[in-house]
């Protein structure tokens, strides 16, 4: 099944000039993928400011839409002693 994906000029967010426009547009598209940020070539500024715009559109629309998000589960480490 082909997903479209928005781009950021279609739903409003604009690429600061000092941002490189395809690496914020790559991180965009990655955050609204569901991907996270585990290789190198992620760390960079503009990937990251893309990522981030990404992710904040995406609670707005969930928002939007009614839908719920539950706090974030952590990890438990238990260890049992003899």
């Amino acid at each position: 099944m082909q997903y479209t994906y928005p781009e950021p000029a279609d739903v409003g967010i604009q690429i600061p000039p000092h941002l490189v426009p395809d690496r914020f547009r790559c991180g965009f598209l990655h955050a609204l993928k569901g991907g996270q940020l585990t290789q190198v070539e992620q760390m960079r500024l503009s990937f990251r400011e893309g990522f981030r715009a990404g992710k904040l559109y995406l609670r707005a629309l969930r928002r939007a839409q009614g839908i719920v998000t539950f706090p974030i589960q952590g990890r438990i480490r238990v260890r049992a002693r003899y």
